[in-house]
């Protein structure tokens, strides 16, 4: 290199516009950054989060059930009243949809009849445990040193998942037994992600038909053990770092379900923790099988091809 080239490279000019050209790079990177938080791919992130199924539990029920919790929970979170389980509108299509990101046409869990090995429908994949992946699966794999727990109130769910994947698995009567034992596991344990199910607002919609007095005093049990589960979270000093999550599998009609009416396919959908918007009525559809999406959207997972949810990210202040 000559005398004459290394003063001009070293000249003033020069140098400014070296600075400028370092500067342009940086607001390039910055810029590139904000783009990736708001890209399809960009992910939220939690250390915590727990998900409350209540069988049966339709709008109506929260709406004019006493439920004092989940009025706090909506004025403090992201909601709609209008997300929709898939068709047929039983428990075990509407369950496996919610924690496998697909529906029935993916999964094959078309009846309460289904098992791993009796089906009508293969799965168009099938993951680690054998069947369709569900959210527990793709945790484990992803984060393997995550703990995981479910607790549930109907026998049925119990063999929707991943059972060798899931760290406690508690099949106990009751909806009471079982809220207090998702209590104890998450003041002891602090775990990254439990499932809770219900089902005994089901139940009373069955024996006493949706829209009594009895359904909506069935509602206020499950208000008052959500509370509970909320002040579990709260004791295990995990609060600011969690996510809770409320909603259904499907509402009802009469005493049954499983019609195609808006009151069966119509369901609750209730989020609440940090990153998300306070007071805030999701106006975007939601589909039961977003759940799956909007979970490992909140823990930084990448979703399986298979899975043809999205996560609902208009509940999140950072989306």
């Amino acid at each position: 290199m000559t005398t004459e080239l290394k003063g001009r490279i070293g000249s003033q000019p020069t140098k400014r516009m070296f600075n400028f050209m370092k500067s342009f790079r940086q607001q390039v990177q910055v810029l590139s950054a904000a783009a990736a938080l708001l890209s399809p791919g960009a992910t939220a992130q939690v250390n915590h989060m727990v998900v409350i199924g209540v069988d049966g539990l339709s709008p109506d029920g929260v709406l004019r059930g006493e439920a004092p919790n989940l009025q706090r929970l909506r004025e403090t979170g992201a909601w709609t009243l209008r997300a929709r389980g898939v068709m047929p509108t039983s428990s075990s299509p509407n369950w496996a949809s919610m924690i496998m990101g697909a529906g029935p046409e993916q999964h094959g869990v078309t009846s309460n009849d289904w098992q791993p090995d009796k089906f009508d429908i293969a799965p168009t994949v099938k993951g680690p445990g054998g069947i369709f992946p569900t959210i527990f699966s793709v945790l484990r794999e992803q984060k393997p040193k995550a703990v995981t727990g479910v607790f549930h109130d109907w026998g049925g769910y119990g063999r929707l998942f991943e059972r060798n994947l899931v760290d406690v698995i508690e099949d106990t009567a009751g909806p009471t037994n079982t809220t207090r034992r998702a209590v104890e596991f998450i003041k002891t344990r602090r775990p990254t992600f439990t499932f809770i199910h219900l089902d005994h607002v089901d139940g009373a919609g069955h024996k006493h038909g949706h829209g009594t007095p009895e359904y909506y005093a069935s509602v206020a049990v499950a208000d008052m053990l959500i509370g509970e589960v909320m002040g579990a979270i709260q004791e295990a000093g995990i609060k600011d770092q969690t996510l809770l999550l409320i909603t259904s599998d499907h509402g009802g009609k009469d005493k049954g379900h499983g019609g195609a009416t808006m009151v069966e396919i119509e369901i609750p959908w209730i989020i609440t923790g940090p990153d998300i918007r306070p007071g805030y009525e999701i106006k975007s559809p939601v589909d039961t099988y977003d759940t799956a999406a909007t979970i490992a959207f909140a823990f930084g997972l990448k979703p399986p091809e298979a899975w043809i949810a999205r996560p609902v990210r208009e509940a999140f202040t950072s989306r």
